[in-house]
């Protein structure tokens, strides 16, 4: 599975993060989840380019997380590619609508086929893992200011013996909590909310020491855990971040970064 980190930042740009957007390659066919400002000209700079993606999975409908959405449909229309999946929570279709009753000269000329999922862990839902572009994926609901999911994806069939099959995790936008942490269990990457350095008093996202304890306190295996979701007042705090993360938490952690791409096995 090769992950590629298109967009890192948050609804508040730096001018070197776009906003949230992270393409998967390695299932039937390349998966981008969430589509931020920025996520689609990052896109383009890859070797799949909008012109490859055809499903899109949203976490939720807050706007660093949508607003490249409706631009990748018409640039998909643009190249002769008129079909566009998108799957995500409950809303979802409403939100598609909307966007096209904004921008009715597209109806008619594209084709979105929407789909609507619901956790399958946590909560009182308890409901089997779903595919979303040949992925095998669970959903968990996540701790913030609007209904999100957070997604754990594998690839059905790469399994060695005694081996469960690589898993990647993606937090969406949260708090941190470790019911989070264990959902990922076994995933060789999490990545994960970061949104602020220690001293900024924040809801709906972690500071790394509040990630810090959680991550140390779940009953979870990781990987590699990557830092995502950052607003400006974590530039030049990085190595701060990294080290309150490490007075709880001895594990392998990083900041990702846009348009770097890493393959798990």
């Amino acid at each position: 599975m090769r992950i590629t980190f298109l967009g890192t930042g948050s609804a508040m740009p730096t001018g070197e993060r776009a906003q949230t957007g992270i393409l998967l390659e390695g299932g039937d066919r390349p998966l981008l989840i969430d589509c931020g400002s920025g996520v689609l000209n990052n896109l383009a700079r890859t070797d799949v380019g909008y012109e490859g993606v055809s499903t899109v999975l949203l976490t939720h409908h807050h706007l660093d997380h949508v607003s490249d959405l409706l631009a990748l449909l018409k640039a998909r229309w643009l190249a002769g590619e008129d079909h566009l999946e998108v799957v995500g929570p409950r809303g979802t279709e409403d939100l598609v609508e909307g966007l096209l009753g904004v921008h009715d000269y597209l109806q008619g000329r594209v084709d979105p086929s929407i789909r609507e999922v619901e956790p399958t862990d946590g909560g009182d839902v308890d409901r089997e893992a779903f595919e979303v572009a040949g992925y095998e994926v669970r959903a968990l609901e996540t701790r913030h200011s609007m209904y999100c999911l957070a997604y754990r994806l594998s690839i059905p069939g790469e399994r060695e013996p005694d081996r469960d099959p690589p898993a990647f995790a993606f937090s969406g936008d949260t708090e941190a909590f470790e019911e989070l942490v264990e959902f990922a269990d076994g995933s060789a990457v999490l990545a994960h909310d970061c949104s602020f350095p220690d001293g900024v008093d924040v809801d709906n996202h972690p500071t790394p020491s509040e990630l810090g304890r959680v991550l140390a306190g779940a009953d979870a295996e990781l990987g590699r855990v990557y830092l995502t979701h950052c607003y400006p007042h974590t530039e030049g705090r990085h190595d701060g971040m990294l080290a309150s993360i490490a007075e709880h938490y001895d594990g392998d952690v990083r900041f990702a970064a846009d348009v770097r791409s890493l393959t798990v096995e």
